[in-house]
């Protein structure tokens, strides 16, 4: 009887809560979401799969454009775009780097290429038939990953839809202005293509606002030419800015700064469970008493186009280590060492959590950073261009880390900085602590990633967490009428007080005038 009698009681507390719950606490039991990837790259894809995998795995459908098809499963739908959108991947060193080597470049080469991409995605027929209406859907929410030009707030202004931004990388700096309604301080926020993880000194300070100027003016100037020489029909509606923006960034692995409400970090999103490594690479791994070197620069540069004097200078260095190294290499390599085995593949994840790796050779990208961050593993950077050096320069302000140019390097420098990272424990210590403040975390990425959609379409759009700087005009932003205002009451305050004076002078150099004769 005693039983029946509890359950009664918790039965009406549950409906009384159920009752006086609000609306927008209702659970969000299976979302419809369209997904769109803009960048045919491995990186990119990794952090984008990753967030729809943990929506999917909550039981919501997902619906998504991508060139990098894995097939479909449960709740996930793909089509293909491979056919339209270029892949990087395996592209050489020379020309990536003549490309993206240098940040004026880049950022003066940029609109184009990314107005380019708007195009390509715009022109695929199954989106169109989605946009114009011709398909009938029921999505509550949009994901996509930005491009360099606002061209994708136009599906979710032709849909009506929320919008979430997908940023596979640290926060672009330059653009977030114009998605966050935001300007970072560039005295003490570096820019996202800056060499320096924190602007420490005056000179990097003054670059930093000089670059932050650049691209700012630069990217603005050339969407206003391009929207008005060569109008789209994604140029037509009014931009829509994002209701969150999922960034693939934390402050353990950059420097803290402010954000805004909307802004959720979900640094390590991709990082999966550790799985079994190949018998062959786990029994070299193993049976290497004194460690093992993990060596790869990603999948965007193929490590077989580095220049001879380049690969004499690592092979040379690395034959003198007393570890085995795992060095990513496609194709065969000539005058191997005999310490070192060569594949165009390594279970990355799954060799850098392996205990008895000891350091970790990268370029720099943000997914291996992350990797090597859970891991707690020195590393050894190179980074080459965009967003590496300053993820690089993040490692080395934690202190696990060393940087180095590869365009200028030499056999000796690189082997006394390999003996340095291995033999002095302060790196593996660093790397370590640097590794627990990582994964202690209220809530893990993936959870975040679920939230934050659910609460965009529980909340319809979440309009509340966006910033009112978004309503301003640039001038009003940065108070430039403000300033004008001011320096008008100034000059003002400043003539009338010269006048005043000026009347004061007169009157007593006219009244000495008068007294003078009189006293003769």
């Amino acid at each position: 009887m005693d039983y029946i009698v509890r359950s009664f009681y918790f039965l009406t507390v549950f409906l009384i809560f159920s009752t006086f719950r609000g609306p927008g606490m209702q659970p969000v039991e299976s979302a419809n979401i369209l997904a769109i990837e803009t960048i045919a790259g491995k990186s990119h894809w990794n952090f984008f799969r990753s967030v729809l995998r943990s929506l999917t795995d909550k039981g919501h459908h997902v619906t998504v454009f991508t060139p990098m098809t894995e097939g479909n499963r449960e709740n996930y739908t793909e089509i293909d775009t491979s056919g339209d959108l270029p892949k990087k991947c395996g592209i050489g060193l020379t020309d990536m780097m003549k490309v993206f080597g240098d940040p004026i470049k880049t950022l003066w080469l940029g609109p184009g290429i990314a107005r380019s991409y708007c195009d390509i995605i715009h022109g695929n027929e199954r989106l169109k038939d989605i946009l114009e209406g011709f398909v009938h859907t029921d999505f509550d929410v949009v994901l996509i990953e930005p491009v360099w030009l606002d061209c994708m707030s136009y599906v979710a202004a032709k849909l009506n839809l929320p919008m979430i931004y997908l940023v596979p990388q640290s926060m672009v700096t330059f653009l977030e202005y114009s998605y966050l309604g935001h300007v970072p301080n560039p005295a003490s926020v570096s820019n996202f293509m800056a060499d320096h993880g924190v602007p420490k000194t005056f000179v990097q300070r003054l670059a930093n606002t000089a670059l932050l100027s650049y691209s700012l003016l630069t990217f603005s100037c050339f969407e206003f030419l391009l929207k008005y020489r060569e109008p789209k029909p994604y140029d037509v509606s009014r931009p829509v800015q994002p209701s969150v923006m999922f960034v693939n960034s934390h402050y353990i692995t950059e420097a803290s700064r402010p954000f805004l409400s909307n802004f959720v970090s979900v640094g390590g999103i991709h990082l999966n469970a550790v799985q079994n490594i190949p018998n062959d690479i786990l029994e070299f791994i193993e049976n290497s008493p004194h460690g093992v070197i993990y060596f790869t620069f990603g999948s965007v540069v193929s490590m077989s186009t580095l220049p001879d004097h380049i690969q004499n200078a690592f092979k040379e260095a690395l034959a003198q280590v007393p570890l085995r190294v795992l060095w990513k290499y496609e194709g065969e390599m000539k005058d191997k060492p005999i310490n070192v085995m060569t594949s165009k593949w390594f279970p990355q994840r799954d060799i850098l959590m392996h205990p008895n790796v000891k350091l970790f050779i990268s370029h720099g990208g943000i997914s291996g950073v992350y990797e090597a961050v859970d891991a707690g593993v020195p590393v050894l950077g190179f980074p080459l261009f965009y967003d590496q050096p300053r993820n690089i320069d993040n490692l080395v302000e934690a202190g696990m880390g060393i940087s180095m140019d590869l365009l200028t390097l030499q056999k000796d420098e690189l082997l006394t900085n390999i003996l340095e990272l291995i033999n002095n424990e302060k790196y593996m210590e660093n790397a370590k602590i640097v590794s627990d403040r990582f994964k202690d975390r209220p809530m893990s990425p993936a959870e975040s990633v679920v939230y934050w959609t659910e609460y965009v379409i529980r909340h319809k759009g979440a309009p509340h967490l966006k910033s009112h700087a978004l309503d301003l005009t640039w001038y009003q932003y940065f108070l430039l009428d403000v300033i004008f205002v001011i320096l008008i009451l100034i000059s003002f305050v400043i003539f009338i007080t010269y006048k005043l004076f000026k009347t004061i002078y007169y009157y007593f150099l006219k009244y000495s005038q008068t007294i003078k004769p009189k006293l003769e």
